[in-house]
């Protein structure tokens, strides 16, 4: 059965962190405080941004991922088999700067060996008022498979990927699921950005080079994908969140969400998808024509790059575009996505994630009535 979303607005998870979160992590880092010492600053810090999400409106609230320092590495790094790398940021020769992405390898067998976000739900779902859904983001299991392709995954572990390296890796996400759902957790939304990164040609490209056939890979990805679904508790909505980057405001992909939109909307077994529109790297919105009934697409036409406010006139339009190819009751409106999606955040004022939450909501509440 497909769950619903709380609200018709939503938003991805990630929040600037504020300085005194900051300056404890660069302490824990010299060694000045301890694990425990830092858990207490990051306990506080989060219990401001669930108030700030409930203050301004929100019915799904997160914990602004004020405990990673990458949306990715920090989950995946914890699955047993799985070695990671730091990112490393490259200042291009415009002086702007980019992330290169992180080297993920499966070294062994894949395996859940603990409770990864358990104890990070159990703190959020403490602070958050009754009637709203604390919401926990995860990465999405491609990205153990998508950026080293076969090379990336240990041939001694997995002489073939079918079907053992699939399945393991979602038993895996399985367990964690199932740890959550215990914890009475009913909202996951999962990180992915290769299939976004799978409508750009220079990433296509790069795919080919690894020995994959870009064509093919989203149809594989599905059926990856629904693998984890498969394991869904009762009861859990399960959300994918498509990324093209969004290390301090910059991006990595582009391209219109034709070559994935298939595999992505109709062929996975997903309650609702969080899909990146807010300026002209996202093509029109045509690929939303493969969206089946029961499904919702989360419309991200709020910026979360730049402080520069959108009018609630121009997001309707753009609801309405979409609704030509799909219902609009299938719809819902949030920001293209975080606004710190690393620890780094984006070049954007803390007040303009108060203001750029509010336009979402109010919009969202005047196309589709107050709830």
């Amino acid at each position: 059965m497909t769950q619903q979303l709380p609200a018709r607005y939503d938003h991805v998870g990630s929040f600037l962190r504020p300085k005194a979160l900051l300056e404890a992590r660069e302490r824990k880092a010299k060694g000045e405080i301890s694990a425990t010492e830092l858990r207490k600053v990051e306990d506080a810090a989060i219990t401001d941004i669930v108030r700030f999400q409930e203050d301004v409106g929100l019915k799904s609230i997160t914990d602004g991922e004020f405990r990673r320092t990458y949306f990715h590495v920090d989950f995946l790094e914890q699955i047993g088999g799985v070695k990671t790398d730091i990112p490393v940021t490259i200042v291009k020769p415009d002086g702007t700067e980019e992330l290169a992405p992180p080297v993920m390898r499966v070294i062994d067998k894949v395996r859940h060996t603990k409770d990864i976000q358990l104890a990070d739900f159990q703190y959020l779902k403490s602070q958050v008022s009754a009637g709203n859904t604390p919401k926990v983001t995860i990465p999405s299991p491609t990205m153990l498979h998508f950026r080293g392709g076969r090379a990336g995954i240990s041939r001694e572990a997995y002489p073939e990927l079918e079907p053992d390296f699939y399945d393991d890796v979602a038993k895996a996400y399985g367990d964690e699921l199932r740890s959550l759902a215990a914890a009475g957790c009913t909202y996951v939304q999962m990180d992915d950005t290769n299939l976004a990164y799978l409508c750009d040609e220079k990433m296509r490209e790069a795919a080919r080079q690894r020995g994959d056939d870009p064509n093919e890979l989203p149809h594989r990805y599905a059926k990856f994908v629904n693998k984890v679904v498969a394991q869904k508790p009762p009861g859990m909505l399960l959300a994918m969140h498509l990324c093209r980057g969004n290390f301090k405001s910059t991006h990595a992909a582009a391209g219109n969400y034709e070559p994935v939109a298939e595999a992505l909307l109709k062929e996975m077994d997903l309650d609702a998808y969080f899909l990146e529109y807010d300026d002209d790297r996202s093509g029109d919105f045509r690929p939303l024509r493969f969206l089946p009934k029961g499904k919702t697409v989360v419309l991200g036409l709020v910026t979360t790059k730049f402080g520069e406010m959108e009018s609630k006139d121009s997001l309707k339009r753009r609801i309405d575009e979409a609704a030509k190819y799909v219902p609009l009751d299938q719809l819902a409106l949030s920001p293209q996505c975080g606004f710190s999606s690393t620890v780094h955040g984006n070049n954007i004022a803390v007040e303009a994630q108060r203001q750029k939450l509010r336009l979402v909501i109010e919009t969202a509440q005047e196309v589709w009535g107050d709830k």
